[in-house]
């Protein structure tokens, strides 16, 4: 096989290209090359999401991309993107298949990495513009923003903010949130590739234009001055006092999707690790709680419709001494209900918050006639389907405002936002992972909730029935945790706050920009295109 060395115009890629001579096979594996790239660059973005703390590959994960899809058509722009989104999705969605089988898993990635496709088009329309990474940065955050949307409400699991709870870019999330901070950390990636393929221009021909140099230089710069300048706004002072929370882990009797078939044994696991606390705040070996955090689904059976439900959670809550917030299954008018409840140790269930954000085909299904025509078992896993919160949920305790973000919610910019903008001074993500077994599910939702706590600068909690709970500090910083599948409780002095960070303040205005600025790059680009195409006519 012999290589020849590649040409530097503007559409160079730098990959090796085979000499006319050579043999068909070195050819066709030559081809190979930019799709076995993409693939595995995706591969590499995801060995940067958690539970590994290696954030860092997420750049040159997006510079291997930059360097595939650079001066590429759309169509192969799409194919690539394709690759790129199987590489990172696959193995960060495999969790979504632990009880259900593959089906659903490869169905999910199937679909998800359309966006990525789409996303890997439109880079390869913007690759040729002055100031490519930036274009290109801001079409990755569009295909983002879709995603988050569409269909059936969106699933933004695999956002890139959400691999950078331990990196230097997370100051930025208080800035403009996670479409910001998902931006800087493209950029800084697609940064990289324009460096390093300048460099190599320069290297070769002796000339590269100072305007390409600094828009490539800065692409790696800005952002990170960015994310040092943004420091200040990151912080774990209290402004409203402190509290001492507590965050129950009851455990469940089994993992799995029949976790709670065994009638009112999930409450009564949570109900029993409280009186355990409350025995050792009485004992003095542990410090009071001002209020007792459940996580959702801890009353695995109706409170309001079963009074043995009740007097257990009443017993429960007179034994701590303390409000509870309780998350269960509620039936009325009908209608099922995701929803936590406010229980007080004098007066019972005071107020309630029911999830706005409900998971498709896990607490409703779309589609359901389509597919029990497929899979007969698939609707008998979601027999009826649950009903939608319409308001936020703030629980005032003890003087405390506690923003109420379920689960699936904490992925979601609008459902945490609207919490801290109705009042809350802190968060608590209560959670039910036991359907996903020992998956690294929780890590990544766990990462999401660190995410938060900064974009806001709340303290969060986050109780889970079978792991891993855990304390946030609005710093990001996470103080305790617990194991998986134990039962055991979190106690700790946190504190209030209730400034508004600019991420706060602007809501959604940052990811509206960043999509414009994509839309204009592409508009840019094509327009370019078409009046290139009509120069060569005439």
């Amino acid at each position: 096989m012999t290589v020849t060395a590649t040409s530097v115009g503007e559409s160079d890629q730098l990959e090796p290209r085979v000499a006319p001579g050579a043999r068909p096979w070195a050819r066709r594996l030559q081809r190979l090359v930019p799709a076995a790239a993409a693939a595995l660059s995706g591969l590499l973005l995801y060995v940067s999401f958690p539970p590994r703390s290696l954030w860092w590959l997420a750049l040159p994960a997006f510079a291997v991309l930059g360097w595939v899809l650079r001066g590429r058509s759309w169509k192969a722009g799409l194919g690539l993107g394709y690759l790129f989104g199987l590489g990172f999705l696959l193995p960060l969605l495999v969790w979504t298949g632990v009880e259900v089988g593959p089906g659903p898993w490869l169905a999910l990635v199937a679909i998800e990495a359309v966006f990525v496709a789409l996303v890997g088009a439109g880079v390869t329309v913007v690759s040729k513009l002055p100031g490519s990474p930036v274009w290109a940065a801001a079409v990755w955050v569009a295909g983002e923003a879709a995603r988050a949307r569409v269909p059936f409400d969106g699933f933004p699991w695999g956002k890139i903010a959400f691999g950078q709870a331990d990196g230097v870019f997370l100051p930025l999330a208080a800035v403009g949130g996670t479409p910001v901070l998902g931006f800087a950390v493209v950029l800084c990636g697609f940064g990289l590739y324009e460096v390093v393929r300048l460099g190599l221009r320069r290297r070769a021909t002796g000339v590269v234009r100072p305007a390409a140099a600094a828009v490539a230089v800065l692409s790696i710069g800005v952002p990170i001055l960015g994310a040092l300048a943004a420091r200040p706004l990151v912080s774990d002072r209290a402004e409203d006092g402190s509290v001492t929370v507590a965050a129950i882990q009851g455990n469940v009797p089994r993992a799995g999707l029949d976790f709670n078939s065994q009638r009112r044994a999930v409450l009564d696991h949570h109900a029993r690790e409280t009186e355990r606390l409350a025995a050792e705040v009485k004992a003095g070996k542990v410090a009071r709680p001002d209020f007792v955090l459940w996580p959702e689904n801890s009353s695995d059976i109706d409170p309001f419709a079963n009074p043995d439900a009740r007097a257990v959670i009443d017993a429960a809550a007179k034994a701590i001494g303390v409000p509870i917030s309780v998350g269960g299954v509620v039936e009325r008018d009908g209608k099922l209900y995701n929803e936590q409840i406010l229980w007080d140790p004098a007066k019972g269930p005071v107020d309630t918050y029911d999830k706005r954000q409900i998971q498709p085909f896990g607490e409703y299904l779309p589609l359901r006639s389509l597919i029990g025509a497929i899979n007969e078992n698939w609707t008998a896993m979601v027999r009826q389907d649950f009903s939608r919160g319409t308001e936020p949920g703030v629980f005032t305790m003890d003087g405390a405002k506690v923003g109420l973000v379920t689960c699936y919610e904490a992925a979601f910019d609008w459902t945490v936002r609207s919490e801290v903008t109705d009042g809350a001074q802190m968060i608590s993500v209560p959670s039910n992972n036991a359907t996903f077994d020992r998956s690294e599910m929780t890590y990544q939702q766990l990462a999401m909730s660190r995410v938060r706590a900064v974009e806001h600068s709340r303290t969060v909690t986050v109780p889970v029935t079978s792991g891993v709970s855990a304390i946030i500090m609005p710093d990001g910083r996470i103080t305790q945790t617990t194991g998986m599948f134990v039962a055991d409780s979190l106690v700790q002095k946190v504190p209030l706050r209730s400034s508004q960070t600019p991420a706060t303040r602007l809501g959604v205005l940052p990811e509206v920009a960043l999509v414009l600025v994509a839309a204009g790059g592409l508009g840019w680009a094509v327009g370019a295109g078409l009046r290139r195409r009509r120069a060569g006519d005439v």
